[in-house]
């Protein structure tokens, strides 16, 4: 049994509603005997479930175990697994949580498995155990496909799309040895798992791989249809019930967990949704400000190295390499505004009054107490003759800073060859 929820939103009180509204019962999908269901809210999706399922009432417990898969999160170019940790901590403690390779585990439990190697480099998909159940779950997949549908599309010749055609072969049919071997995998794989998840939940992410643009071509390959249905074959094959949880989005991208329990264990799956659900998310959204707030501190970081390397070449009077480091510092962070003016002063010394000019702005409109920009900016109009507006600049300088020299002399020079 297979559940999923989509992202989070208002709920229902009404389950007739509910019901009706979602058409589950009408438009539950059958696939490879695996029912999925969808709905905005977990508790929308808990009621329904006890609904259709018939599931006796029991008292809600709490796991004794969590599992968490560690080499299936480290497929993952997101580093989420922290998040699953620090919630169940937050929920559980920390005695409950276990970390388990699941791809060493499945080798050791499921032996079946070794038949359907197919001895390639497994890439990003890191365990050959995972990769071959994949491959196990396509074969089976195709093979009922065609078993269903066969005589069908054989005498309609209907128009499919090309990514189910290119899943069915001509010639596919499976000798009784080799469904023997698969029903052999599905009986391991239940059995290991139920024996790992003894009142206790195995957390994977949902997919290790971002969704694919519209009409990438990719999703017609072999390799691609294996890597993406990895982890889903884990509870397509074993029988085992799960439920993913969107937690949000990373690079504009959606991130989603999912949650295990062993076969026929859907109201203990369910129960323990509502319970983490909220959490999971909530540690999601810490992490993803606690990100960009440490990128923040990075940048701002790196752009006081570039300002530094600026003022040593300013030193040296290397004055076009100063204002490329300037240049980097205020790429790194715009709202600085020594940057602006360390770069002013660089295009003092080479004469572009005009560039001195626009940085010292800048940086004023950054800083308005910042004298060194309205010194320099003063330099700079008074070499490009707008003397009153030099003036100016010097004597909002003197206004913050009464016992400046170069303000004072600057203001005496222009008050007499001026006024």
């Amino acid at each position: 049994m297979q559940k999923k929820e989509s992202n989070t939103g208002a709920k229902t009180t009404d389950l007739n509603c509910v019901l009706q509204e979602l058409h589950i019962i009408q438009n539950i999908k059958t696939m490879y005997g695996f029912r999925r269901w969808f709905a905005k809210d977990p508790s929308i999706l808990r009621r329904v479930g006890h609904v259709l399922l018939q599931v006796p009432y029991a008292a809600q417990r709490n796991p004794r175990n969590i599992v968490i898969a560690d080499d299936c999160f480290q497929l993952l170019k997101v580093p989420i697994s922290q998040v699953v940790v620090k919630s169940m901590e937050k929920l559980y403690g920390r005695q409950v949580l276990r970390h388990e390779n699941l791809g060493d585990y499945l080798n050791l439990k499921v032996p079946s498995l070794n038949a359907f190697n197919d001895g390639k480099p497994n890439g990003e998909v890191k365990s050959s155990s995972i990769r071959s159940l994949a491959i196990v779950m396509q074969m089976l997949k195709r093979h009922e496909f065609k078993q269903n549908h066969g005589e069908w599309i054989n005498s309609v010749k209907p128009s499919l799309d090309p990514a189910i055609t290119s899943q069915i072969p001509e010639v596919l049919e499976l000798a009784n040895t080799e469904l023997e071997k698969i029903h052999t995998v599905r009986s391991e794989l239940r059995s290991a798992l139920n024996a790992l998840l003894k009142d206790g939940i195995l957390v994977i992410p949902t997919s290790a791989y971002p969704p694919p643009k519209f009409g990438a071509k990719e999703i017609l390959s072999e390799d691609y249809l294996i890597k993406t249905s990895a982890l889903s074959s884990l509870a397509c094959m074993s029988g085992c019930c799960q439920v993913a949880i969107p937690l949000g989005f990373e690079d504009k991208c959606p991130i989603s967990v999912s949650l295990l329990a062993g076969h026929g264990s859907d109201r203990f799956l369910l129960d323990t949704l509502i319970t983490v659900h909220a959490t999971l998310q909530e540690e999601f959204v810490v992490a993803t400000k606690s990100k960009t707030s440490n990128n923040a501190v990075t940048q701002e970081a790196s752009a006081e190295l570039a300002k530094d390397k600026g003022n040593q070449a300013f030193k040296d009077k290397q004055w076009q390499q100063a204002i490329g480091f300037y240049t980097e510092a205020i790429k790194l962070n715009s709202s600085n505004a020594t940057y602006y003016s360390n770069r002013a002063a660089a295009y003092l010394e080479l004469g572009s009054f005009i560039q001195a000019e626009a940085d010292c702005g800048k940086a004023i409109d950054l800083d308005k107490k910042n004298v060194k920009a309205h010194l320099r900016r003063g330099t700079a109009r008074e070499m490009l003759g707008y003397y009153k507006e030099a003036m100016e600049d010097f004597q909002y300088a003197l206004v913050l800073e009464p016992n400046n020299k170069r303000a004072a002399l600057s203001l005496d020079r222009l008050k007499k060859f001026f006024l």
